[in-house]
């Protein structure tokens, strides 16, 4: 499992759960104790988005990773 700190804004999620429905590994999002499916855009956009939210992948995609950085946080 590897997490990934990022933030989107409201434009940026239709991108991410597109670039998380190509893998083909579960990935979640969580804040707090939210956790909801990444791929669904619905549980994304029901998200704050005004936080930083944590991304769990189960597998490897390094297309992915590369899609994480432009959103990620320190």
């Amino acid at each position: 499992m590897r997490e990934t700190k990022i933030k989107l804004g409201v434009d940026d999620v239709i991108d991410f759960v597109k670039a998380a429905t190509e893998c083909d590994f579960d990935i979640d999002l969580n804040y707090n104790r939210i956790l909801i499916d990444a791929k669904s855009i619905l549980g994304v956009m029901g998200m704050d988005l005004n936080n930083i939210l944590t991304v769990r992948c189960y597998g490897e995609s390094l297309q992915f990773e590369n899609f994480l950085q432009k959103y990620a946080v320190a």
